[in-house]
């Protein structure tokens, strides 16, 4: 299963949705925290401490439970989208 942790108004996030959809890949969206250079507000506490357990608290960042797998960025993302599942 893959899970995207994003948020709607992140256009780093947006290219990472728009590739999983050319793609035809399903996945779950988990909604941290709301974007900012800083990084915005927290609106779901359970949510934003899985993602910083990755190590950061950068958005987007991508789970992929069955390779056991996690990268963050959406250039990193996008590459390892394609290399995977195109």
């Amino acid at each position: 299963m893959l899970e995207l942790y994003q948020s709607e108004g992140c256009p780093h996030c947006a290219k990472v949705r728009e590739k999983l959809s050319e793609l035809g890949v399903s996945y779950v969206t988990h909604n941290p925290r709301l974007p900012g250079n800083a990084g915005g507000d927290v609106t779901n506490e359970r949510t934003h401490e899985e993602l910083e357990a990755g190590g950061a608290d950068q958005i987007p960042y991508l789970v992929d439970t069955a390779r056991e797998e996690a990268h963050y960025g959406s250039d990193d993302i996008v590459e390892y989208l394609d290399e995977h599942y195109a």
